[in-house]
């Protein structure tokens, strides 16, 4: 035995962690994989990031031109399928849109059928209106404008007053009178007023016109 060895501590040779005895040689190998500071050392794939990409990173990186020069096939496929996903999600916004705007006009005719119930008895009141039996603070005169308001509610909009200009789309001439002074066509009575739900036309408005004296 060499004086090296007779003056060695065993307990040196004893893994203080594992308890296990340590072979020759290896504490160099362990300091070394541990790392100056001790630690086990990092390995490439644990420092690399996980940063995931949405649909719309994807988007926003691409290029408004198309990708032109020398590439190799792994990149003229990826800006392929780019190109294709591009192409699939703007078709996706445009279905929507058109999805959407069906709806909008599926709820307008659907509540259309129901107001078109109540066009009668507001018509009703109209004609109550204009001999005065919905003056002051009677109670037909409350519930009137409860219905009213409840009709204004579901989106109903009257139209038709006297002295607007006459518009076919709009308005159905019942009558026309040759007024004096009139310069055009335009509105001298409404005999049934117009309601529009939306950008829906639901009923014209039935109108007496004054036109020009001959």
């Amino acid at each position: 035995m060499t004086d090296a060895n007779q003056n060695q501590n065993p307990e040196d040779h004893i893994d203080p962690e594992t308890g296990e005895v340590r072979q020759p040689g290896t504490e160099g190998q362990a300091a070394d994989a541990a790392g100056p500071s001790g630690a086990p050392a990092a390995s490439a794939d644990d420092s690399a990031s996980d940063e995931e990409l949405t649909v719309e990173d994807i988007l926003n990186a691409a290029p408004e031109e198309p990708i032109q020069g020398d590439f190799s096939p792994a990149e003229k496929l990826a800006a392929e399928r780019l190109e294709d996903l591009q192409r699939v999600t703007a078709e996706y916004a445009n279905y929507r849109k058109r999805t959407e705007a069906g709806r909008e006009v599926e709820r307008e005719r659907t509540t259309g059928e129901v107001a078109k119930v109540l066009l009668p008895v507001l018509d009703d009141l109209d004609r109550a209106e204009k001999h005065g039996d919905l003056d002051g603070d009677a109670p037909f005169s409350q519930i009137a404008a409860k219905l009213r308001g409840a009709a204004e509610k579901l989106g109903l909009k009257p139209f038709g007053a006297v002295g607007e200009t006459f518009d076919p789309n709009v308005h159905e001439a019942i009558f026309q009178q040759p007024t004096p002074g009139a310069e055009g066509e335009t509105v001298l009575d409404v005999v049934e007023t117009g309601y529009t739900l939306g950008s829906t036309l639901l009923r014209a408005a039935k109108v007496v016109v004054a036109v020009p004296a001959s």
